[in-house]
């Protein structure tokens, strides 16, 4: 299956490299560029694009913005955040709220890069790890700091079999809301996967009987 691929980027030298990087992977094609958040939102709609790699900051048109309405107007559309910037824990906070499947650096290798490309068309989350570390220090919270209701809500969600989509669905929020109910969830539980959290969760007690249902 080919993977169809949207570049998002204000500067053209940058969409051309891009374009030449993944269009020489068989499984990889680039059906547009666009060179804001406005005409990525605009050419989705009509290419219909599996992966969107796409810039943050960008005249006319942020790269968060568009993310944000990617993920509710056509939740298929997976974005991976592509961009120059790792010094705002600010932007990699948003753009994973706002739905991003991935967050790399311009300077990824490309083995990297193109391999990230296939993970969100998977519907996975590619962090680069200097992005990683820098979101869990921006979501740390002090040690023994309890989970909020809403991340308790999500946990047993998560214990009774419930992808983030029906979560989402469950709890009337987004599925990038989900995500970042995780992601708190799993800081402050001391883990970083959903097994051992709700794992951690149910030894504290903090679940109650309601996993079990």
């Amino acid at each position: 299956m080919t993977i169809r691929v949207l570049l998002v980027d204000d500067h053209p030298v940058v969409r051309f490299g891009l374009r030449s990087l993944l269009d020489a992977e068989d499984d990889l094609e680039v059906v547009g560029e666009a060179g804001d958040g406005h005409e990525a939102v605009d050419l989705c709609r009509v290419l219909h694009p599996d992966v969107v790699l796409m810039d943050l900051r960008m005249p006319g048109g942020d790269g968060t913005t568009a993310t944000a309405r990617l993920a509710t107007e056509m939740p298929d559309v997976h974005v991976l955040v592509l961009t120059t910037y790792d010094d705002d824990d600010g932007d990699i906070l948003r753009a994973v709220e706002a739905g991003a499947r991935g967050y790399l650096l311009k300077d990824t290798p490309r083995e990297v890069l193109t391999d990230a490309v296939r993970a969100a068309a998977r519907g996975e989350t590619v962090l680069a790890p200097p992005i990683a570390a820098r979101l869990m220090r921006r979501l740390s919270r002090p040690a023994g700091e309890s989970l909020t209701a809403r991340e308790v809500e999500v946990l047993r969600a998560v214990a009774r079999g419930r992808t983030n989509a029906q979560i989402g669905r469950e709890l009337s929020i987004g599925e990038a809301t989900v995500k970042t109910h995780l992601l708190r969830a799993f800081v402050k539980l001391g883990v970083d996967d959903r097994t051992h959290a709700v794992t951690v969760a149910m030894h504290r007690g903090l679940l109650g009987g309601d996993e079990a249902r």
